[in-house]
């Protein structure tokens, strides 16, 4: 493989444009070809994006031989026929998150990976980001103090269409699936892997989730409240308690930094002050909205030869995968088929 990863982009839909315009700003990345069902949308993306060919079809996407890297864009819902199609063709993939609807679906999607020798990376960017990634090694280190409680929140109002992949359950519509796998993979990135979540939510009429709220307890008796919305406007914060201060985000779903507030006994009785804040910023930096940092990781991942990465391992989205199918289960929320 060239120094130069050529992209394909498989679907027009809003994150593919998000992704794209990232995509423009990585060293090394190129894009090659978008797919899309109509070839007038894909015209058009190519235009846009300064893409060097644009197919009315994904199967003639897959095809291009200018292409190494397929990111694919469609609903949850048809990430497993897709990858098939790309892995078939010899093609590495990057799926959009989450990878698929249910974990069976996941391992299958991985196994098909190893079969053909391609490497796979599910699009949780989050796991990628500079600060996500510094806070989670500096807090592993003790440096902040043992953390003991975290608290994310995500939600935005989504006023669509009944048809809408957001709210049509035959796409994979899911409060949890879009916005409360971000919660989910920060309290896993942070404290470690979940022993038990505990969830309720608010179901539409066809049987969706709109909101959900989980309670979680996490490794060394730390716990987690976490919650996702798609009728409602969240802080969008993050923070985490430890025995020793207290970090917060800004805006964990877009962070620009994190700040660690430790606190010192004071005068009185029960009296605590807050000391030196201390900031905890990347190494690197954050490449446009922060999807160019796993776009560039994927990159550094095909350059050397690697099938998953360690930033994003498949075990890790199959874990996340059955923490989700455990709260659908909760919330009796199910799937056409």
């Amino acid at each position: 493989m060239s120094d130069d990863i050529r992209w394909g982009i498989l679907a027009t839909g809003k994150i593919a444009h998000t992704f794209a315009r990232d995509l423009a700003l990585v060293p090394g990345a190129t894009l090659a070809a978008v797919g899309s069902r109509r070839l007038e949308a894909a015209q058009d993306f190519a235009g846009q994006y300064g893409a060097a060919a644009a197919y009315g079809s994904y199967e003639e996407l897959v095809a291009d031989p200018g292409v190494d890297v397929v990111y694919i864009a469609t609903p949850h819902a048809f990430h497993l026929d897709n990858a098939r199609l790309c892995f078939e063709a010899g093609k590495h993939v990057l799926c959009e998150k989450p990878v698929t609807l249910d974990t069976a679906d996941a391992e299958e999607m991985v196994r098909l990976a190893g079969e053909h020798d391609r490497f796979l990376m599910e699009a949780m960017w989050t796991a990628c980001h500079p600060v996500i990634r510094e806070l989670r090694a500096r807090l592993a280190s003790g440096e902040f103090g043992r953390p003991r409680h975290l608290h994310a929140e995500l939600g935005f109002r989504v006023d669509a269409g009944p048809d809408d992949r957001m709210l049509d359950p035959a796409l994979g519509a899911s409060a949890l699936l879009d916005m409360g796998i971000y919660p989910l993979t920060v309290a896993h990135l942070m404290l470690g892997e979940a022993e038990l979540l505990t969830a309720t939510a608010d179901l539409s009429d066809r049987g969706i989730d709109l909101d959900v709220a989980v309670a979680g307890r996490y490794p060394g008796g730390a716990l987690a409240t976490m919650t996702a919305s798609m009728t409602s406007y969240s802080s969008r914060r993050c923070s985490i308690a430890t025995d020793q201060g207290r970090i917060d985000f800004d805006d964990f779903h877009h962070p620009t930094k994190a700040v660690f507030t430790p606190y010192v006994e004071g005068e009185g009785s029960w009296v605590v002050e807050p000391g030196q804040p201390v900031e905890i910023l990347g190494e690197e930096p954050v490449i446009g909205q922060g999807y160019g940092n796993e776009i560039a990781e994927v990159g550094r991942c095909l350059l050397a030869g690697l099938r998953e990465s360690p930033l994003v391992p498949h075990e890790q989205t199959l874990t996340l995968l059955r923490q989700m199918d455990d709260v659908r289960r909760q919330v009796g929320v199910t799937f056409p088929g």
